[in-house]
């Protein structure tokens, strides 16, 4: 009988493999387009669907069971706000998996699987949300110092000194190991 094998199995216990399809949505729908392999792109189709099928209902349980699921807030806020009202007239077919070629270490079939009419921005937002903030954060520190008007040879200085202390410090000297003599029978 071939009762319970509709999903793909995946070598791995259940508990794991409903981890991983967790946290491969919750990528896929925070960067709206992810990398993976191939049979994983298309067993995580059923997931991310029915994630925004949940976001559709927009119901009190539905968005518990999404948390229970995801069980990460920015992600069920984005899905319940931004992703429902841009998938509201669609009816299913949320994703998409393109075939990307082979792996180069072990020849496994890759895939992109990416959301149908995906914001093209969303892919590292909030990388780039943060290294704008660090270059406002330097900029301001910069504009503070040069106000101060330090000496721009205390950086300098205190390089060279780390670089003293680090070649101060004794190396950790390697065992040699010794060949084996052969056992004489």
């Amino acid at each position: 009988m071939r009762h319970g094998d509709k999903q793909r199995k995946f070598n791995m216990p259940k508990s794991q493999r409903r981890a991983l399809f967790a946290n491969l949505t919750n990528a896929l729908l925070t960067h709206e387009q992810i990398n993976t392999t191939l049979p994983r792109a298309k067993e995580l189709r059923s997931f991310a669907d029915g994630m925004i099928t949940f976001a559709k209902k927009g119901d009190l349980n539905s968005r518990r069971l999404a948390m229970a699921f995801l069980r990460n807030e920015e992600v069920v806020a984005k899905l319940f706000s931004t992703l429902a009202e841009r998938y509201k007239n669609r009816n299913g077919g949320y994703t998409r998996v393109l075939k990307s070629g082979f792996r180069y270490g072990d020849c496994a079939p890759m895939a992109i699987i990416e959301l149908v009419d995906r914001d093209v921005n969303a892919k590292g937002a909030k990388d780039l949300a943060r290294v704008a903030e660090q270059k406002a954060a330097l900029a301001a520190e910069q504009a503070q110092g040069s106000a101060e008007a330090a000496p721009t040879l205390e950086p300098k200085a205190e390089k060279k000194a780390e670089k003293v202390k680090k070649e101060a410090e004794p190396k950790a000297e390697k065992k040699v190991s010794k060949p084996r003599k052969k056992a004489e029978k």
